[in-house]
């Protein structure tokens, strides 16, 4: 059995473990599981955290053995839409891609990592899937409805120019996420053709864009960090101090649920 002194020299030693579901991807007639860089970089850098790659393509059986291994789970943004049917809405995007396999991997996961108590990070995709694992919907056009402007970026872009600031979002004011940020208006890049439509079950909204549109949202039923943004805070988020804070949020909340595993097992 470890002593106190042993036991909490572990606990600074052991980075905590962060699942990332990965995406399906077809090159030249293979198929890949893959995660950009770009995501997993804060993670480590900023966060703190060990990042555990999960491929999505083999099913959902085996995600609480997933889930009994790390400290927290981060579910990131990509290139495919979330099929229309499990949000009961008819496909108004066939042209865009799908990754069926990432949803019936990740609705589940958001379920048991919820309940299991462990802190989750969203961006883009990742925030969508929340919302629709907890009964909401999506906007699948959102730059046709009327009132929302486009939020898409210009894929022939530079990508530099991609990710530049694009518009501003005003944070709910004395929310958590306003107290973390020191402010309550960042401006923030755009790169979705979807968004927030019907909230979720006990959902709530912590950041907006001027024309309404839901940019972020945590779940204060649950104690554990939550937190779920629309715009790419992993863009060279050592380049942006509220990016840099809330990837340290999250690390914080997942080296806690590592110190109290940790504890548990002794």
């Amino acid at each position: 059995m470890l002593n106190k002194n042993m036991q909490t020299e572990l606990t600074m030693r052991r980075k905590p473990v962060v699942l990332m579901s990965m995406g399906a991807q077809e090159r030249k007639g293979h198929d890949y599981q893959v995660m950009t860089t770009k995501y997993i970089r804060p993670l480590v850098e900023h966060a703190g955290c060990v990042p555990l790659l999960a491929p999505t393509c083999f099913g959902g059986d085996d995600i609480e053995q997933y889930l009994s291994m790390v400290d927290g789970v981060y579910l990131t943004g990509a290139g495919s839409n979330i099929d229309p049917s499990l949000y009961r809405q008819e496909n108004l995007t066939p042209e865009k891609q799908q990754d069926i396999y990432r949803d019936q991997f990740d609705l589940p996961l958001i379920h048991a990592a919820l309940h299991m108590g462990l802190p989750v990070f969203a961006i883009c995709r990742g925030m969508q899937e929340i919302n629709v694992a907890l009964g909401g919907d999506l906007h699948q056009k959102l730059y046709a409805v009327p009132g929302m402007n486009d939020h898409r970026e210009n894929g022939d872009a530079p990508v530099e120019q991609q990710y530049a600031d694009a518009h501003a979002i005003h944070i709910t004011p004395n929310n958590w996420l306003a107290k973390l940020l020191g402010c309550e208006e960042i401006n923030v890049n755009s790169l979705h053709g979807q968004g927030i439509k019907t909230l979720g079950k006990g959902v709530q909204p912590l950041a907006y864009a001027q024309d309404g549109c839901i940019e972020a949202f945590y779940l204060p039923e649950f104690s554990q960090f939550t937190l779920a943004v629309q715009w790419h805070p992993e863009w060279k988020a050592a380049q942006n101090p509220h990016s840099v804070k809330m990837f340290e949020a999250f690390g914080y909340a997942c080296r806690v649920q590592a110190e109290q595993r940790l504890q548990r097992s002794i």
